[in-house]
């Protein structure tokens, strides 16, 4: 009972002074007194500060960083000045080496907690993270919302952390130093045209946000206005000097000329969303100014990227990750692989090289379009591109190899004809990549992976608390966890990437 109090005692606004020995999987500081813990964003491992309690709840609390008492070794001045305000960077106040370790533990620790696996076990196959060796200016793409300050002023930022407030960002140091030249160019036109911001809430306003891509490789970038733009539809993609042209921001013509002064500036387009969402991009695209895409190189392919196009933002590493994913499985030229989350076709046609055949999944048709545009452009004709959800997809194609074994008197995987047993090799193959989103493999997803029973499965993940998960299924499913490698991805935030090997038991 005297316990029970103790942890009740806490309230908001309670100021307390705590050393911070551990580390959240956001990059919050975590102390501890009399058993009652404290999440203090911006506090470092190591630190002694003072904080005051912003949320209490019974055996734990949120509290706000109001003084370091004694700094932490791992403590160092963050470089942007307004990294505390902005949601975007949370660990720029921690070295970079301490990230890199915190982000090794973070993976290692969900995959022993969540995913059930013994922490010898995975301490023996993990491998060293993929750190950065210049963390910065790292970003190939940014989105940023626009509004208006408390005086009226057009800005352009970030959200801050939880909300939909904007932090002004001048130049954002993870992003390409072309940034703010454009928001510049941006803002000031607003102003000269009287182009308003949108406002949330009101639902009136024109410009949303703005979207700037930048090929690493290729230089070439792309600047996309997302508008709440309610007026006369173009019948074809408008541009100067073409026909069709809508004037879908005041002054718009004006606005490509200053623009396209920008070096490498090579499309210029709209995103329509009338919607009340958080949803940033609209699906109807239109090209005012310049191509419709750019291009970039990975893993020595060049890829075509549009507006809606996924595609990494860390093109660095992401050569690295990927490159992993390829030494993972393990290709000699003849297998076949499916790639159930293959987006524009990167995983899949970065593989394709190595192996006899490759199949890829989504289930965003504009994304497999641009997959198979990239395969054309990249001469590769050892792919096959499929839009849908893998779980649908799969049963389908087996399905139509076997109406087409039935036809002519075999069955799927007979071994009559090279033909059918190129079949059998779709439907079983020797890998199996997977890149899925935040949430991880959607749970019909895993069922289908283990019916068809590869040698060797690459689950490539953006969150280890899902992959941990999902490689407890897998595992349970008849699969052995042989490789770990972390990949900083996103240096200064808590996020990290995972390359995983599973290999089937009984091979």
């Amino acid at each position: 009972m005297g316990k029970e109090k103790s942890l009740c005692q806490y309230q908001k606004d309670q100021m307390l002074t705590v050393e911070i020995t551990d580390i959240g999987n956001d990059g919050e500081g975590i102390g501890k007194i009399d058993g009652y813990t404290l999440f203090i964003k911006d506090a470092v491992i190591g630190d002694k500060v003072r904080a005051k309690i912003m949320k209490a709840k019974k055996n734990y609390a949120y509290a706000h960083l109001e003084e370091v008492v004694e700094k932490s070794s791992y403590r160092q001045e963050a470089k942007c000045p307004i990294a505390r305000q902005c949601g975007g960077c949370q660990l720029q106040n921690m070295t970079y080496e301490r990230q890199l370790q915190f982000k090794q533990n973070k993976v290692r620790n969900n995959i022993v907690r969540l995913g059930g696996f013994d922490g010898e076990f995975v301490d023996s196959i993990m491998e060293p993270i993929i750190g950065m060796d210049e963390p910065w200016r790292y970003r190939n793409k940014a989105q940023y919302p626009i509004g208006r300050n408390r005086d009226g002023k057009i800005v352009a930022g970030y959200y801050a952390g939880r909300t939909h407030s904007i932090i002004p960002v001048d130049d954002c140091l993870i992003g390409v130093a072309e940034n703010k030249e454009i928001l510049d160019i941006v803002i000031a036109h607003m102003e000269k045209f009287g182009v308003a911001p949108y406002d949330e809430v009101s639902g009136k306003g024109l410009v949303r946000h703005v979207l700037v891509r930048k090929g690493f490789t290729s230089g070439q970038i792309m600047v996309c206005f997302v508008i709440n733009y309610r007026g006369r539809k173009s019948g074809s993609a408008g541009v100067g000097g073409k026909s069709g042209l809508v004037e879908y921001i005041p002054g718009q013509q004006a606005l490509c000329d200053a623009l396209s002064g920008v070096t490498e500036m090579t499309s210029i387009s709209v995103s329509i969303n009338t919607e009340k969402t958080n949803v940033i991009m609209g699906l109807e695209i239109h090209t005012i100014w310049g191509k419709d895409t750019i291009t970039d190189t990975l893993k020595g392919l060049q890829f075509e990227i549009s507006p809606l196009s996924f595609y990494q933002v860390n093109p660095k590493q992401t050569d690295k990750l990927y490159g992993q994913a390829i030494e993972y499985a393990a290709l000699t030229g003849s297998e076949t692989v499916w790639d159930l989350y293959c987006g524009i076709g990167t995983i899949t046609l970065s593989m394709a090289g190595s192996a006899g055949k490759v199949y890829g999944v989504e289930i965003i048709p504009e994304a497999i379009e641009d997959a198979k545009n990239n395969a054309r452009n990249n001469g590769i004709k050892n792919a096959e591109f499929y839009c849908g959800k893998a779980e649908e997809v799969l049963p389908e194609f087996y399905e139509r190899l076997s109406k087409e074994a039935e036809s002519d008197g075999t069955t799927v995987g007979s071994g009559m004809s090279g033909e059918k047993d190129d079949n059998t090799k779709a439907l079983h193959p020797d890998v199996i990549v997977v890149d899925p989103p935040r949430k991880g493999c959607d749970e019909k997803c895993l069922e289908t992976m283990l019916k068809m029973s590869p040698s060797r499965i690459v689950y490539v993940s953006c969150d280890s608390a899902t992959l941990a998960r999902d490689l407890r299924i897998l595992s349970d499913g008849g699969y052995e966890l042989k490789k770990v490698r972390p990949c900083d991805m996103f240096p200064w935030s808590g996020h990290v990437e995972t390359a995983v090997l599973l290999q089937r038991s009984d091979t």
